[in-house]
């Protein structure tokens, strides 16, 4: 049972890789920039990107990131549609419930530095999670 369980364990680690690989090619054909327009979307730090489009980190990319990563970098449907494909093989059944890309805009602020790296990220959180409630919040009323 624990040979079959580390054999299923490697094949998920290659088809996160096959997602992670795909991707990975779609930020690099993109302008310079795009893993951090992708962090600002994310409301995450650009290492997160990092840890997500690398196929050399197993961490796999969670669903409700997916309508993001689509509209930020500009996947072609060809490339959605095969992205999808091997996400669906890594991870059956886990799929985000909306039925398209969530269309997103960048928006840039002018905001303290702190001289604090602790500081500034805590304040990037901040404005990050509020925008997310406030669009959440307006998603429930359009409906």
């Amino acid at each position: 049972m624990a040979k079959a369980a580390k054999i299923q364990e490697a094949g998920s680690e290659d088809a996160i890789r096959a997602y992670k690989t795909i991707l990975s090619q779609v930020i690099d054909q993109r302008p310079s920039g795009m893993r951090q327009r992708l962090a600002d979307a994310l409301g995450k730090h650009r290492s997160f990107v990092t840890q997500i489009s690398s196929p050399a980190y197993s961490i796999p990319i969670p669903s409700k990131h997916l309508p993001s990563i689509f509209s930020v970098c500009h996947f072609s449907p060809a490339e959605r549609d095969q992205f999808l494909a091997a996400y669906h093989q890594a991870h059956p059944g886990k799929l985000p419930a909306a039925s398209g890309p969530r269309k997103t805009r960048h928006v840039s602020l002018i905001v303290p530095d702190f001289g604090d790296d602790k500081q500034n990220a805590a304040l990037d959180r901040a404005i990050n999670e509020f925008i997310q409630k406030i669009t959440s919040i307006a998603g429930k009323g359009s409906g």
